[in-house]
């Protein structure tokens, strides 16, 4: 795949999507607000402490698995470009541009430009990085339909639990088209077809090794990602892992399309809207780990890795002297 890390007037559209999350913000809560009426912060407090430590280990090693595979994305990127880094560099540069994004927003902070600080700094050009930030896009998207179109075999019945919010309407049939895309992606692969040019953008199918690699990595970050609102739910009412595998899919996809930074209150509200056999307030708590651990803390730590490359990187250029004639 091929594409620039940004347009002349991508300022513009970043303005303009930052205006549209922040309208996605403010519904979201309002109609959250009214999900919630007449619930306490206490019982939001009583919900929280009474996840067990158990819960909270096994949320935790879901969420290590979950970015160990978003450093997967970047890994195969490079695969694909045919470049080769140090897998402690790629982890640390997936890690900070993912905990980076989730918080602040797909669409204002896409990650390229973190990538192509890191990136460049390895010899990368401004080009490779483009096809990386799209390789890990497509990646992404890739593993979210495979996962959707496997939901809808397993319970197609989920989408009904959105009826009344989303306009979404699916079944098994379409759960199998899904995935005869996908299929249609890897025979592409596999047949070695030449390269896709829609104007500018050009689709050049991976290597069959790296494709069946993307078929493995992508959704096993979505199913830690999920495991980690799983694993904190309480049994009671719990309606399993693939339902709420599922409504993941369907939150976590309209929090980006929303572009609200973090998908705060987008998030939240779909997954209550899905779970209505649970109590809001247990939902809402899980919610609140699933931030603590997935968003919160990575973007913490993802400061320090900043901080960190760019003290190194100025260290480096006090140190280099200049060739004496």
């Amino acid at each position: 795949m091929g594409m620039g890390i940004d347009s002349g007037d991508g300022t513009l559209k970043n303005k303009v999507w930052a205006l549209i999350g922040l309208c996605a913000v403010a519904l979201s809560i309002w109609l959250l607000a009214k999900e919630l009426r007449g619930t306490s912060l206490d019982e939001f407090w009583d919900s929280f402490v009474a996840i067990g430590a158990r819960d909270w280990c096994l949320a935790v090693i879901a969420t290590l698995g979950a970015y160990a595979a978003l450093a997967g994305y970047d890994h195969l990127a490079l695969m694909h470009l045919k470049r080769k880094v140090g897998w402690l560099f790629i982890s640390l540069c997936s890690f900070t541009t993912y905990a980076l994004a989730h918080n602040i927003g797909a669409s204002v902070f896409s990650g390229a430009l973190v990538r192509y600080r890191a990136y460049s700094s390895k010899g990368l050009t401004a080009s490779e990085v483009g096809v990386l930030v799209a390789f890990c896009s497509f990646t992404f998207a890739l593993g979210t339909l495979l996962l959707t179109g496997l939901v809808l075999l397993i319970k197609p019945d989920i989408t009904e639990r959105f009826v009344d919010v989303l306009p979404v309407e699916a079944s098994t049939t379409t759960g199998l088209f899904i995935l005869a895309l996908i299929a249609i992606y890897v025979l592409g692969s596999w047949l070695k077809l030449r390269p896709l040019k829609i104007g500018s953008f050009e689709l050049t199918y991976p290597r069959l090794p790296i494709v069946s690699r993307q078929l493995v990595i992508a959704p096993l970050e979505l199913a830690c990602a999920a495991a980690i609102v799983y694993f904190v739910l309480p049994e009671a009412g719990n309606p399993g892992y693939f339902i709420v595998l599922g409504i993941f899919l369907v939150s976590f996809s309209v929090a980006l399309l929303s572009h609200a930074p973090g998908g705060i209150g987008v998030l939240e509200l779909v997954f209550i809207t899905g779970l209505p056999e649970m109590d809001p307030v247990d939902v809402l708590a899980a919610l609140f780990v699933f931030r603590l651990l997935y968003l919160i803390i990575p973007l913490v730590l993802s400061l320090f890795v900043v901080l960190g490359f760019e003290r190194a990187q100025l260290s480096g250029k006090a140190t280099a002297k200049p060739e004496t004639p």
